[in-house]
Order: C-alpha cells, then sequence, then structure tokens
C-alpha cells in the first residue's frame, strides 16, 4: 500500500526507516539536522501533518537512519561529525562515537557490532575506511584502508561492501567480519556512474540493482540470476520475509523504484507448493529485549518464526498509543534527546505484517475471499453485420461531463464535429456501411454540451447546449428523411452553460439540469417552465443522479463534496458529505437498491477510484474503495441492479472494468474486465430485454468508435445453457415505461415501475432442470492397458477374414441369370467352381500372409508403446485417459495440450476462487501428456527408420 503523507519537513529527507517490530512507526532525517518519529495511520484515514517526536542532535547533517534489529526504542543515526545511538526512552542525549566523521553505517544482525563508514578526500582521491564498533566495550576494534575510490559506498551488512574503483569500475566485495585485512572474494559489475543499491535476505542472497538487478548467493559471490528491466532505478527495497507468497515458492520482492512508479518484482523457484528447505525460520516481529536492556549489556535475538503457513503464530493486536503533537515545532531544543514519556518502549503488532500476500506479477492480484458468479463475465464483440460503420465527421472531443453519445432502443444520437451542433441519427434496425453522401441531421444552431433521449419516448431527444439552453427535438417515425431546424421546445432559466441533463427515471416529462450558474434546476416539460431551482453547490458540478424510487437526488461537485436533495421538500441538500479529493472530474450513481451512493473520482494524486458511500451516514465519507489506475478520462458507470453489477469505461479508453457491489464486506469484488481492439469513445447501454437469455447475456452495450458503431454482448459461460438461468435473471423493471406524470410527482405522489420476467416460454428455469447421475466419459484406464491374450488376437484375425471374403450366406449374382440350359449351366458352373476355389484359395493364403504379419507388428509395437505409456503412467501418478479428461483433450497435439494448460491454470489460480490442488493436477495431467508425446514420437521415429531398412 503506497500512502502519501501531508508531513511538515523543512528540507530534504535524506534517508528514512520503519521499524523492525511496528510497521506504523516510522523514521526520517532530513537536511535540517533532526529526526523525526512518525506514526502512521490506516490509509483511509488523514495522515499525521506533525510528527510524535523530534531529535535534534546538532551536529551537523544527517545522513542515515536504522532501527535496531533486536531493541526498541533504539536508532543509530549518521551525522557529518559521528555516528550517534539513540535510546527514546532515556532522559541524557545520545552516545557519540568520536574521531568517526560517518557516512554510512548498518547494524549487524546479531545486533552487537555496527559497520560504519567514512571518505576523506586527499591528492584529488577519495579513501574510504570501514569501522567496526563494539557497543560495549566503546572502542574501535579494527581500521582497514580500502582501495581509491570516486563515490560514496553502500553496505549491505557487515560482510559485504558495493563500491566504484577507480576508472569508474563497480566491485562487490566479501568481508569476513573476524578478519578485514582483505576480502574473501569480489566480483566486477562493469564501469557506470551510477550507485550500486544493495539488499540481502535469510537466504544468503544478496540483490544488486547496477541496473540490471543481479541476484547473488553471498558464500561464494555466484550469480544466481538477473533481471532487465525497462525504466532507470533510483531506489531499491526487499519486502519483509512474512509477506512473501511461500506456497508460489517466492522466495525474495524487491520493489524498484523508477521516476514515476514503484514495480514490484517477484523472484520464484520453480517447485510447487510449500518446501522447508526454501524457508528457514526467520525473525519475528516482538522486540527480544528493551533499550534498557540492551545498555546493559543483554544479548537477545529475536524469536524466529516459521513461515509455514499452518505453523505460522496468529499476530496479536495491540493498539499503539497516540503520541501528542508539538505545539512548537520550530522552538530551539537543546541538543540532548527529547524524551516524551507516552513513547512506547514495547512495539505493537499489526495484522498485516504476518498475512502472506500474492506477487502482484501474477494474475489480476485479487485476494482470496468471497467470488462473484460474475467473475467470468465475458465482453464479446457481435457480427459485423450488426455494426454501423463508415461514419465521418464525428464529435469526439465532448465534456467530460457528457457520456459521449446516447442510445436507446430504436436510435442512436451521435453529435459531429460540423458547425452549428449537429447531431446524427442512426437507426438501429439499418445496421450496415453508411452512405458516402450527407445525411441528415439536427442542427442544433450551437455547440452540444450534453444530450439524452426520454427514457419512456424514443423519438424525443433533449440537447443542451453552450448558450444556456435546452432543446427538446421529436425524431419522425422511421428516422430522420430530412434535416431538422425547429426543436419542439426551448427551455431557459440557466444563466452560463449547462454541464449535463438527466431525466426522471420514473415521472414522464421531468427533467433535471446543472449548470456553470452553480445551481441544478428541475424543468417540467409538459408546461416547458422550471418548477424548483437547488442552491449549495461552491463549485462545478460533475455529475447528477436520481435515486431509483424517483425521491432524491445525488450531485457530486468539483469543491470536493457528495450531496442529497429531497428536491420536493427543500432547495438545500438533505445530507453532505466528502467527496473525491481529485479536481478532474467524478461520475455518481446509486446502487443497492438505493442505500449506496456509487462515486468515480480522481484521488489527490490523479489516480481513478470508486467510492463507495452510505446513503443514511453521508458525512462519515466513503465506506469502502477500490483504486483503479492513472488515466485522464473519467470512469463513465453503468449500474444494472438486476446483478449489481457495475461496468465502467472512460472515453478514450481501451479497457472496460467490471465489479459486483455487494452491501457487505469487502464491498467491490472484481470481475473479468473487457479490452477492446483500439480506444474507444464511449459505451452506452440498451435496456435488459436486448440481453438474449440463451446465450447468458446480462447486458448490451453500443461501443463508439471512430468511424463504427458496435454492439457489445457481456455474457456469463454457464454449463447448462439449454435452461433458463434464473439465478442471474430476476424479474426486472419496465423503466421504459412511466409510472406517474410529472404534474402528479411534483405534487407529491409516488410511484414504482411494473417488473416483467426474462424467461421464454419454451425454456425451464434451471432450478428446476432434473438431477442427473454423474457419467462417467472415459473407461478406465485398465481397459486400454491391458494386454490381449493369445486367444483374443486369434479371434480377430479370423474376424478380419471373414470380412474380407464376405458372407458366404448371401446370393451369388449368377443364381438371378435366366435363360441358360441346364447342361451348359451345369458346364459353367463346373468352370465356376474350379476357378472359384483357385482364386479364393490364393486370396485366402495371402490375406492370411498379410493380416497375420500385421498383427504380430501391431502386438510388437502395442507391447514397447504399452510398457512405455505404462512406465510413464506409474511415474506421474496419472492414466493417459486421466490426462486427457483432466486437460479436455481428446487429440494429442502440443498446440491444444498447452492452449488447454494455460487457460486451465489460469481459471484455478488461488487468487480467483481456485486451489492449489487443482493447479497441480493440471500441471501433472500435461507432464503425463508431454511423456505420451515423446513416446509417439520415438515410435513413429524407430517405424520409420525400420521403413528405409
Amino acid at each position: 500500500i503506497f500512502i502519501s503523507f501531508p508531513f511538515s519537513v523543512p528540507d530534504l529527507v535524506t534517508d528514512m526507516d520503519f521499524s523492525p517490530f511496528d510497521e506504523s512507526l516510522l523514521a526520517t532525517c532530513s537536511g535540517d539536522e533532526t529526526v523525526k518519529l512518525w506514526r502512521l495511520c490506516d490509509p483511509e484515514q488523514e495522515q499525521p501533518s506533525t510528527p510524535e517526536l523530534t531529535l535534534r542532535p546538532g551536529q551537523g547533517r544527517l545522513e542515515l537512519v536504522h532501527f535496531h534489529p533486536t531493541s526498541s526504542g533504539l536508532l543509530a543515526v549518521s551525522t557529518t561529525n559521528s555516528p550517534l545511538i539513540w535510546d527514546t526512552n532515556r532522559q541524557d542525549g545520545p552516545l557519540s562515537l568520536q574521531n568517526n566523521k560517518d557516512s554510512r553505517i548498518q547494524w549487524a544482525r546479531d545486533d552487537l557490532l555496527l559497520t560504519t563508514g567514512f571518505d576523506m578526500v586527499r591528492n584529488s582521491y577519495t579513501y574510504i575506511f570501514y569501522t567496526i564498533i563494539d557497543w560495549f566495550s566503546l572502542m574501535c576494534l579494527l581500521w582497514v584502508s580500502g582501495h581509491q575510490l570516486l563515490c560514496v559506498p553502500l553496505f549491505v551488512f557487515i560482510n559485504v561492501s558495493s563500491y566504484c574503483v577507480q576508472m569508474r569500475s563497480r566491485e562487490v566485495r566479501l568481508w569476513d567480519s573476524r578478519k578485514l585485512s582483505s576480502s574473501i572474494s569480489s566480483v566486477s559489475l562493469g564501469t557506470s556512474t551510477g550507485h550500486l543499491l544493495s539488499v540481502c535476505s535469510d537466504h544468503s542472497l544478496l540483490s544488486i540493482s547496477s541496473p540490471p538487478i543481479l541476484f547473488y548467493f553471498l558464500n561464494s559471490i555466484a550469480v544466481v540470476s538477473h533481471c532487465l528491466t525497462d525504466t532507470s532505478t533510483r531506489g531499491v527495497a526487499m519486502v519483509p520475509k512474512l509477506s512473501l507468497d511461500v506456497m508460489s515458492c517466492e522466495v525474495m520482492r524487491l520493489l524498484q523504484l523508477t521516476d514515476s512508479c514503484i514495480v514490484p518484482i517477484s523472484y520464484q523457484v520453480p517447485r510447487k507448493e510449500f518446501h522447508d528447505d526454501l524457508y528457514p525460520d526467520t525473525a519475528g516481529t516482538t522486540p527480544a529485549m528493551s533499550a534498557e536492556e540492551w545498555w546493559k549489556g543483554g544479548n537477545k535475538q529475536v524469536e524466529k518464526v516459521s513461515l509455514q503457513p499452518d505453523k505460522r503464530p496468529k499476530p496479536k493486536v495491540t493498539q499503539a498509543k497516540q503520541m501528542p503533537a508539538k505545539k512548537d515545532p520550530t522552538r530551539r531544543e537543546s541538543k540532548e534527546v527529547r524524551k516524551l514519556d507516552t513513547f512506547p518502549s514495547s512495539i505493537s503488532v499489526s495484522n498485516s505484517s504476518a498475512v502472506p500476500s500474492r506477487s502482484p506479477s501474477s494474475t489480476s492480484g485479487l485476494s482470496s475471499g468471497p467470488t462473484s458468479k460474475y467473475r467470468h463475465i465475458q465482453g464479446v464483440v457481435m457480427h459485423r453485420d450488426t455494426h454501423i460503420t463508415n461514419m465521418r465527421g464525428l464529435n469526439l472531443t465532448t465534456p467530460g461531463e457528457c457520456d459521449g453519445f446516447c442510445v436507446n432502443r430504436q436510435r442512436v444520437a451521435v453529435p459531429l464535429a460540423i458547425s452549428g451542433g449537429q447531431i446524427a441519427i442512426f437507426e438501429r434496425s439499418q445496421p450496415g456501411r453508411l452512405p458516402e453522401t450527407a445525411l441528415p441531421t439536427i442542427q442544433n444552431s450551437v455547440n452540444v454540451v450534453d444530450f439524452s433521449w426520454d427514457p419512456f419516448d424514443t423519438h424525443r431527444l433533449a440537447v443542451a447546449g453552450d448558450d444556456a439552453k435546452i432543446r427538446v427535438w421529436l425524431v419522425p417515425q422511421g428516422g430522420l428523411k430530412e434535416t431538422l431546424t425547429e426543436p419542439e421546445l426551448i427551455l431557459q432559466g440557466h444563466t452560463e452553460k449547462i454541464y449535463s441533463i438527466k431525466f426522471h427515471p420514473l415521472a414522464s416529462g421531468l427533467l433535471v439540469s446543472s449548470s456553470y450558474d452553480l445551481t441544478v434546476k428541475l424543468w417540467n416539460l409538459e408546461t416547458g417552465e422550471q418548477v424548483k431551482v437547488l442552491t449549495g453547490h461552491q463549485d462545478q458540478v460533475f455529475g447528477i443522479a436520481w435515486s431509483p424510487d424517483g425521491k432524491l437526488l445525488a450531485t457530486v461537485c468539483k469543491d470536493g463534496k457528495v450531496r442529497i436533495y429531497d428536491p420536493r421538500k427543500s432547495t438545500a441538500p438533505v445530507q453532505e458529505g466528502p467527496g473525491p479529493e481529485g479536481p478532474r472530474g467524478a461520475r455518481v450513481v446509486w446502487v443497492c437498491e438505493g442505500k449506496y451512493l456509487l462515486v468515480s473520482g480522481f484521488d489527490s494524486r490523479s489516480e481513478r477510484g470508486l467510492y463507495l458511500y452510505s446513503t443514511d451516514s453521508l458525512s462519515s465519507g466513503a465506506i469502502a474503495s477500490v483504486k483503479i489506475n492513472v488515466s485522464p478520462s473519467t470512469l463513465i458507470p453503468f449500474y444494472d441492479p438486476d446483478t449489481s453489477v457495475v461496468i465502467l469505461t472512460g472515453k478514450g479508453d481501451s479497457r472496460v472494468h467490471i465489479y459486483e457491489i455487494v452491501p457487505e464486506e469487502p464491498y467491490f469484488i472484481e470481475c473479468s474486465s473487457f479490452n477492446s481492439p483500439e480506444p474507444h469513445k464511449g459505451l452506452a447501454f440498451l435496456p435488459k430485454t436486448e440481453c438474449n437469455v440463451r446465450d447468458v447475456e446480462i447486458a448490451v452495450g453500443l461501443m463508439l468508435t471512430k468511424t463504427t458503431i458496435e454492439p457489445v454482448a457481456f455474457r456469463v459461460p454457464r454449463v447448462k445453457k439449454e435452461f433458463f438461468q434464473d439465478d442471474m435473471y430476476t424479474d426486472t423493471a419496465v423503466w421504459w415505461e412511466p409510472a406517474l406524470t410529472a404534474s402528479a410527482w411534483l405534487s407529491g405522489s409516488n410511484g414504482q415501475h411494473k417488473k416483467i420476467s426474462l424467461k421464454p416460454k419454451d425454456m425451464t428455469p434451471v432450478s428446476e432442470a432434473p438431477k442427473e447421475a454423474p457419467v462417467r466419459k472415459y473407461l478406465p484406464s485398465s481397459v486400454y492397458l491391458e494386454e490381449k491374450t493369445d486367444e483374443q488376437k486369434k479371434e480377430e484375425l479370423l474376424s478380419a477374414m471373414v470380412a474380407k471374403l464376405g458372407n458366404m450366406d448371401d446370393p451369388l449374382p449368377q443364381e438371378s441369370f435366366q435363360g441358360v440350359d441346364e447342361d451348359e449351366w451345369a458346364k459353367y458352373l463346373a468352370q465356376i467352381i474350379v476357378m472359384g476355389a483357385q482364386v479364393v484359395g490364393r486370396a485366402f493364403a495371402r490375406a492370411l500372409q498379410q493380416e497375420y504379419a500385421a498383427s504380430q507388428a501391431a502386438a510388437q509395437a502395442r507391447g514397447r508403446t504399452g510398457q512405455q505409456s505404462a512406465a510413464a503412467s506409474s511415474i506421474t501418478g496419472m492414466t493417459l485417459q486421466e490426462a486427457q479428461q483432466i486437460l479436455n483433450v481428446s487429440t494429442l497435439t502440443p498446440e491444444d495440450i498447452q492452449k488447454n494448460y494455460e487457460h486451465l491454470f489460469k481459471v484455478n489460480e488461488k487468487s480467483v476462487g481456485g486451489s492449489f490442488y487443482l493447479q497441480s493436477k493440471v500441471v501433472r495431467a500435461k507432464e503425463r501428456l508431454d511423456d505420451e508425446l515423446n513416446i509417439q514420437s520415438q515410435q513413429k521415429q524407430q517405424s520409420q527408420e525400420n521403413t528405409e531398412t
């Protein structure tokens, strides 16, 4: 989780370090010669603006800060004069090391020693000296001069140093801490001006960021692996061991800092499930001793914990004490440590430190938990015959508050980039290629800002212009035959350009609009007058939305507020709460039967996200949120109340995001996304009756591109598609028919849409489908692998011979001849018998020889192949037929095997509801089929050699 902190740091931060025992405790040092300790909050809460503790050494610029690896409350700080040890629980000042101008420090793993390094300029060369400090005797044990240097080295721990020698040649050296007079071994990393960044794990694995990022085994500094990165590395950090995905054999995970992002890099050993030899016990998150015990000479080590999921101890969550902030951070303090009595001496343990997380590089990044029955939803572009093509002159730069185009059951309205605010109308019943000639349009006379079809009249189109007027147009039956220049109605009342317009979902002839004059107005199309003016907005209104029952109106504004109005009772908002922080745009929609508001917007870092608000307590802020990605366009949501699925995309995007919204945690359940071949300019959806329930379509939309309008169906894969999926298709509202008039609604009446079933008469609900007993698709492997006896082989040979000779009981053709004397017939018959006996005898002998030879060759081949196949089945623990059944392949071809393997391995990942057991079955099935392909290849090669011989 990456958080932006509103820290008040007056100078450049030179280093920072998290406590190994409290992931919410962060220490920073900066160029203003101060060390600050910060207590971080949950990502959903506002981060502190002042530190819990400020330390002022007063000994020059601070370079590095490190927490003690075994004791709580101890800090090592590197200054320009000397390294310091701070005990945050003591009243006296820090412990200073004299005669050691230090710029690099690092604790040893056993906490007894501290490695330091400093450089000294002499004769235009820089020398580095290594120091080992025994903190119990406060003596310098050994000084060792290094080589001529041109850049500052970086220490990994006491045994390893990486630096640049003369001529900018970079090296990594391995040192024995008991004998620092010479290094044990070294490796050269070539020449470069960049610094070497290094981290080390419990496996004695060292990662050096050069680039590329190199992976070493420290016993001999042997390269194990390397990773080429796409961008320059600005920093590198290692994820704690307890956060690795041990079930995927992940041994190290690095976070690479680049100029614009943080990239996770996962190192995995190609094995399956958990292996003890890969994961030795690692240090836990509980300190071994207090700072006072360490000062007195204690040498306790942090208790190690197992990384095996079954043996891993459950963390105890303790609430950290809150630190009072300093009232005057600029006040001068003494050089001694200013100790706060409330600073905790024992560090609390957080939940997330012991919960393994999956590497972001694997699949969609979803964690195990509730899954959606729509998680495998598929977006499919329909056949080209349903497309409208050869569209020219489209206006693809509509305002952010406009959806880009709008549709209803019969026609599509698309703005054109032609002077006069022209709008093209296309009939959905007439798909195909548009003619090259000019088409009749609606001439709005001013630029189009937003437009919307009347949900209860497929011929009425409301268009908002930048002249603060709303024009209502009527499209004739059958579509436009000539250009329309006179609207049916013009609504005037706003004093500034209009943002957006929306029709009421229940009452006919009722329209709402928002404008630059910071008002939201309601219009009665029956009278052509404005009936309500809603106030309270301090800035641009990004989006408006009616509640499902038509009683309330929600708005999201650029002033960072989400508001709910009851227009018939008050012109002021009845509820108000904090909205998205980003000023780039937002949309709002009611979800979960009107109990929640879903807002799509931007955070303070311009990252797109979804925010869920409870309509009962809007002032308390969002109860849940999810980050999407970074993109300039606002996500436009479409919510299906029958399935609680929200489909989102932005203008100019090529990806459509899909989530199921549930009224309890985790609130957002991510489903499969849909990617279009090229960026689309808009996506609008049709009524639910347009869905083909026989293909299990839950939504159908129209996608606008630069030159086409293409229907897209969103389908859920189901096995029994011949049945009506009544668990997905609840009775849907007839929202294309009004429940009441505008006058009735304004007078206080409420309505409700009637509902209809989508079930065809000839389909049976899947809930009433007969229960079928499982049928074995394949015979037991013993049937195929069983060797045939000699008697069975003889029987097969005789059956083949009989089939060749034909049926002896069938009448001969000569029996049907007529007009032959009996004597002549007897003569002919004798000749036929003699000749037939000769022919049959020779044919029988030849056929017998052929069948016997073929039978012998087949038996030998089956014997060899059967033995090899049986051996492969024994090794893999799976028969050939079982492997074919698991991967669903009937013909053994490498392409089909690889394709089905990749698909089944991905859909059975644990993060999307599968299990490692199912994945292991898929892997074993592929191994068995690969062995069978090798056996067949060897048999074919041997057969060819025999033929040539």
